[in-house]
């Protein structure tokens, strides 16, 4: 089964450490989830994020309830995680969460590699397309929770870059 691979860069006018703050609370992907997948977790007060931790999540997909569970699987606080699916929508799903201090501000970058249920069919009409939107949400608010504080310079966020993954057709 084919591989695909998501790449989002975003850059944020705050230190590493304030944005690295934000991630490891788990209770703040709900700030970031379109409000359309009613993103919910379900593990009671997630601990704070390490190597290890596992949180169950539910969200809807066209109404239809999705649980969803990843596992922490590399944590090297302000500089990068890794969380892996071990329960949910895809055959494979890995998320690196990046951040490099850059311009007197934070560039947060996520990359994703996925494997969906139904191969390359279901990628190109449904997936792709369904997470391309859903990491726009999340760029378009991480800049409004992160705001130019005046320290940082001017607003250099580049949004979602695309890279093409094993098996996509040529942009």
């Amino acid at each position: 089964m084919k591989e695909y691979t998501l790449r989002t860069e975003v850059w944020l006018p705050r230190p590493r450490t304030e944005v690295f703050s934000f991630f490891a609370d788990a209770r703040n992907l709900g700030e970031i989830t379109p409000p359309w997948l009613q993103f919910e977790i379900l593990t009671p007060e997630p601990s704070p994020l390490e190597v290890g931790l596992l949180i169950d999540y539910r969200i809807r997909l066209n109404r239809l309830p999705i649980r969803w569970q990843t596992k922490i699987v590399e944590w090297e606080p302000p500089h990068r995680f890794v969380d892996i699916q071990t329960r949910g929508p895809y055959t494979r799903w890995q998320h690196t969460h990046i951040f490099e201090e850059h311009d007197g501000g934070t560039l947060c970058i996520d990359l994703i590699f996925y494997r969906p249920r139904g191969g390359s069919l279901t990628n190109a009409l449904f997936v792709r397309q369904s997470l391309n939107r859903i990491l726009d949400y999340r760029t378009a608010r991480l800049k409004a929770l992160f705001p130019p504080g005046g320290f940082a310079g001017k607003e250099k966020a580049p949004g979602v870059v695309q890279i093409q993954g094993e098996g996509d057709p040529p942009n």
